[in-house]
C-alpha cells in the first residue's frame, strides 16, 4: 500500500472510464470484484463518465461503482476518487455548481463521504480562494476527506497553494495529469514532478497505457480500431508506434504483457503513488496488477527513457 494523504492505496488505481460505457453494469462489476480481489482498493472515476456518449447524461459510472458498493455492503476498506468541473450541465468550479455536482456524485456512489475529490479541470473563470474555499468547506464538514487537482498546469497549482496557504485553507494533496511514455512532457518538463516533490503531493497520473495504445494491440500499419480510437489516434506517429515496439519487445523478453511493462515504467518513476489503468475485461486485470510487483532493470528502464525521449 502507499500512503496518499491521510489515505492507504494499492499502488495501481482502477479507471472507472469504461464503466457504463464499454463495459455494462455486469462486466463492470466482474471487473471491480477481480480487483479487489487480487488486493486492489483505489477506484477512480468522475461525473461526466460517460457524457460523451450519445444519450448518456454523464455520471453512468458512479451509478454503476454505487449499485457495486450496495450488494458489496459499502465501500469500507476502499478508497474512491471521483472529480468535478466537466459535466456538460454542470460545468465549471463555481461554489454553488461544485455543491450540486457533490450531492449528485454521492448520491449515485450511495457513500456519506467522498475520499478524494478532484477538481476535474481549471476554471480561470473563479477566484481560486472561492472555489478553494468551498472545498475547504467540504473537508470541514466530512462530505469530503481531501481534494486534489486534474489537469492543471505547473503555474495553477502554485497559485491554488500559495492561496490556500495564504487564506489558511486546506489544500489539495494529489495530481492527476496524463503521464505515460508518449506523453511525459507535462510531468517532467512542465514542471509537476518538481512542484509535487517540494510540496508532498501525490501524482496518480491518468491514460497510464495511453487510452489502451501501449498495450501493443495498435502496430505501425494497422488500422485504429475500437471504442477508443479516435483517442489513441494522435499517439499512433512513427515516434509513438517505437515506443510500442520497444515496450513489446521487453515485455516478450520477461514473459509479461506490455500494459504491464508500461504501467511498471510509470509506476516506478519519481513522484508516483499510483498510476491508473482501466479494464474492459475482468481477466485484464492480472496484468495490470502485475506491474505493481515487476521492477523494471536499469537496462529496460533506460531503453524505455530513451525511445519515449520525444515525449518528454
Amino acid at each position: 500500500m502507499k500512503r496518499l494523504a491521510s489515505l492507504r492505496v494499492s499502488p495501481l488505481c482502477l479507471g472507472g472510464n469504461v464503466f457504463g460505457w464499454t463495459a455494462d453494469r455486469d462486466t463492470s462489476e466482474q471487473i471491480l470484484d477481480a480487483y479487489v480481489a487480487a488486493g486492489g482498493n483505489f477506484i477512480d472515476t468522475a461525473d461526466v463518465y460517460s457524457a460523451w456518449v450519445p444519450g448518456h447524461p454523464g455520471g453512468e459510472s458512479e451509478r454503476v461503482i454505487g449499485g457495486w458498493l450496495q450488494r458489496r455492503g459499502g465501500h469500507s476498506g476502499l478508497v474512491i476518487a471521483t472529480k468535478v468541473a466537466k459535466h456538460p450541465t454542470h460545468r465549471g468550479l463555481r461554489p454553488s455548481n461544485l455543491r450540486i455536482c457533490l450531492d449528485g456524485s454521492r448520491r449515485r456512489l450511495g457513500i456519506d463521504t467522498i475520499d478524494l475529490y478532484f477538481a476535474h479541470e481549471d476554471d480561470p473563470s473563479v477566484p481560486i480562494a472561492e472555489w478553494v474555499g468551498a472545498f475547504d468547506q467540504m473537508v470541514t464538514e466530512g462530505s469530503i476527506r481531501h481534494y486534489a487537482l486534474s489537469n492543471f498546469t505547473a503555474a495553477r497549482t502554485a497559485e491554488v497553494l500559495a492561496v490556500a496557504e495564504a487564506e489558511g485553507l486546506a489544500k489539495p494533496v494529489a495530481l492527476q495529469p496524463e503521464y505515460n511514455l508518449v506523453h511525459r512532457s507535462d510531468v517532467e518538463s512542465g514542471g509537476l514532478a518538481d512542484l509535487a516533490a517540494e510540496h508532498n503531493l501525490a501524482i496518480v497520473p491518468y491514460f497510464a497505457l495511453a487510452a489502451g495504445f501501449l498495450t501493443g494491440k495498435y502496430r505501425a500499419g494497422d488500422e485504429l480500431h475500437g471504442a477508443r480510437a479516435a483517442r489513441v489516434k494522435h499517439y499512433a506517429t512513427e515516434a509513438g508506434f517505437a515506443v510500442v515496439d520497444e515496450l513489446v519487445d521487453i515485455a516478450n523478453e520477461l514473459g509479461v504483457d506490455a500494459a504491464t511493462v508500461a504501467l511498471a515504467w510509470v509506476a516506478g518513476r519519481p513522484g508516483i503513488t499510483a498510476p491508473i489503468a482501466s479494464a474492459s475485461r475482468p481477466e485484464q486485470i492480472e496484468a495490470l496488477m502485475a506491474a505493481a510487483e515487476l521492477k523494471l532493470s536499469r537496462s529496460d528502464a533506460a531503453r524505455l527513457k530513451k525511445v519515449s525521449a520525444p515525449f518528454a
